[in-house]
């Protein structure tokens, strides 16, 4: 009966150099704070607000008491609205500003403001139809049920304050948010 072999002299042995991960970030740049990505949040939010403020301002000068169901809510704001062509053209300009800031530099208008960008998590480029598709459309599959959606918006939130500073939706897409 032979003597096993040792590791040194095994080809199949597993290899004795340490191996260590690679960080969230490696080569990727240095990670946005939280703040900056807040504000990056809110600077969008306020962009939101202004193209439905037109719209909202008409249908609220117009408002009854007497309309209450959901039906005549709708046809208040939207049908009946005279300033929805002019929320349609600001959200039409904003949706080109944003698909070419995003397909550029992975930006929205709020990031490119505080100097943020969205990346691949090993620093390469995040293409458009990942951030859309993956950061935002299956990331809002959850608000169309109503507990889950607030369950779903807590946790992806919260999870920013870890170490990683990731929140649901990167992990989803598998990017990082980086000082641009």
């Amino acid at each position: 009966m032979s003597e096993p072999m040792s590791d040194a002299h095994n080809p199949y042995a597993p290899p004795s150099a340490p191996v260590q991960d690679a960080g969230p970030s490696a080569g990727a740049g240095e990670l946005a704070e939280r703040s900056s990505r807040l504000g990056a949040f809110l600077v969008d939010a306020l962009i939101w607000v202004v193209i439905e403020f037109p719209a909202m301002i008409v249908a609220f000068r117009h408002w009854s008491p007497s309309v209450q169901t959901r039906s005549e809510i709708y046809a208040l704001f939207y049908r009946d609205n005279g300033a929805v062509p002019v929320s349609a053209v600001l959200f039409l300009v904003w949706a080109i500003i944003t698909i070419v800031l995003v397909s550029r530099n992975g930006q929205s208008i709020g990031k490119r403001a505080v100097g943020i960008k969205v990346v691949r998590r090993d620093g390469s480029r995040a293409t458009l139809g990942r951030i859309f598709w993956l950061r935002n459309v299956v990331n809002n599959i959850p608000s169309l049920i109503p507990l889950l959606s607030m369950f779903y918006w807590l946790v992806d939130t919260l999870m920013i304050l870890g170490e990683e500073r990731r929140c649901l939706h990167d992990r989803i897409a598998d990017t990082i948010v980086v000082k641009a």
